[in-house]
């Protein structure tokens, strides 16, 4: 039988575009998978910034997320269906440089039972605080030491690392800071610190002196211990 070079040519095109559409398939679902993996290791979250390092495209992202029933918690963050929004979580991831303080760290720590009102956080100094402000949030700057000074992470109610301060510089904070915490949150956080076989006294005592509140710290430290 004789095989005309167009009947060649043509069997030869469907095999490619064949192959190459299975290609396509392929790759789709590679990203669904890395989304998915993505998705599983941020406790149901995906962060747009993550996904094009990835070298996924915003396009795919926006159908994945369509698909998938993902709420837009903030920009740049997607939280899946089955996933309660963690707020505190999503406020770090959009602002990183921010560091949750005051009576936000003390309920973190568990140094409080009553959740915070407000939420305080800190950032150093000249960071421009606009957009943090409009969210309501309570901003306190310091310069570069003590911004960074006790700085560690916490793990919030739903699963997710989140930056504080430890329960030494949230106990100075506190004091430095009374006429922001209630009087109930004050006492309880105090006795709660002061009574734990986890103070850390000599730490608690080295931030006091780099604030300014050795001596106030002090009365509580020979009072209560």
């Amino acid at each position: 039988m004789v095989v005309s070079k167009c009947a060649v040519y043509f069997c030869a095109k469907m095999i490619y575009n064949t192959h190459k559409g299975k290609q396509r398939r392929d790759v789709s679902m590679t990203k669904t998978e890395q989304l998915d993996k993505m998705t599983e290791k941020n406790n149901g979250y995906l962060f747009t910034s993550e996904v094009v390092d990835a070298g996924i495209s915003k396009t795919y992202l926006s159908k994945y997320v369509k698909e998938n029933k993902f709420e837009r918690a903030a920009q740049g963050i997607y939280v899946s269906d089955e996933t309660w929004i963690d707020e505190l979580y999503v406020i770090q991831k959009s602002n990183p440089i921010l560091i949750f303080d005051m009576d936000t760290a003390l309920y973190l720590h568990g140094l409080t039972d009553r959740e915070y009102s407000k939420i305080h956080v800190s950032v150093p100094k000249g960071y421009n605080t606009f957009r943090l402000k409009e969210k309501g949030l309570i901003i306190h700057t310091y310069d570069d030491e003590l911004y960074q000074m006790g700085i560690c992470d916490v793990e919030s109610n739903f699963g997710n690392l989140l930056k504080t301060y430890d329960k030494e510089r949230a106990i100075c904070d506190m004091v430095e800071g009374r006429g922001e915490v209630e009087i109930q949150v004050y006492q309880t956080a105090m006795k709660e610190y002061m009574s734990s076989s986890e103070k850390k006294i000599n730490v608690l005592l080295t931030y006091a002196e780099k604030m300014g509140l050795r001596d106030e710290i002090m009365k509580y430290v020979e009072i209560m211990i």
